[in-house]
């Protein structure tokens, strides 16, 4: 990957870490407001289902961030790199599982059926999106085994080269 692509990547994470930050500090508290009239139950799950989704979304950009640096410096294919991929696993369940709660939440009210099967649509693809990077993390393993056997090879054809 270029040092380009890199730094897009990377600018493109901080913009939506800062808007992140602006949804979590004004939007939310706007939101709360707007839902007065709801029960207090109500606004406090509601809310609390917004602002811990957008944490996941804050965690997986933070640990995408990590992963570029890695990349940057030709260091990806170590075993540090399965803290960040393992909390982008657990981000991405997180996050499918506010959204069945948050679909299982609206079922009994008066929103449409529609919207609820849709919510529960988003999960199940969040759901296959964390078995994804299961599979993406799978695929590090290989390439980091495949890297330690060629360095193994390499340092044994040093030896034996007069």
């Amino acid at each position: 990957m270029g040092k380009v692509t890199i730094v897009v990547l990377q600018v493109v994470i901080a913009i939506a870490l800062v808007g992140s930050v602006a949804v979590q500090a004004l939007i939310a508290p706007l939101l709360w407001l707007d839902l007065g009239e709801e029960e207090l139950w109500g606004r406090i799950v509601f809310v609390g289902i917004v602002i811990v989704g957008v944490a996941t979304l804050q965690v997986f950009g933070i640990c995408v961030w990590l992963l570029l640096n890695k990349v940057r410096r030709g260091s990806i294919f170590s075993e540090s790199s399965f803290a960040p991929v393992n909390v982008i696993i657990g981000a991405i369940l997180v996050a499918a599982a506010l959204t069945w709660v948050l679909a299982a939440i609206l079922a009994p009210g008066t929103t449409a059926p529609g919207v609820v099967a849709l919510l529960g649509g988003a999960g199940v693809v969040l759901a296959g999106m964390a078995l994804l990077v299961v599979v993406m993390k799978a695929l590090l393993r290989q390439a980091i085994d495949r890297e330690a056997e060629a360095q193994t090879l390499r340092s044994e054809l040093d030896n034996e080269v007069i």
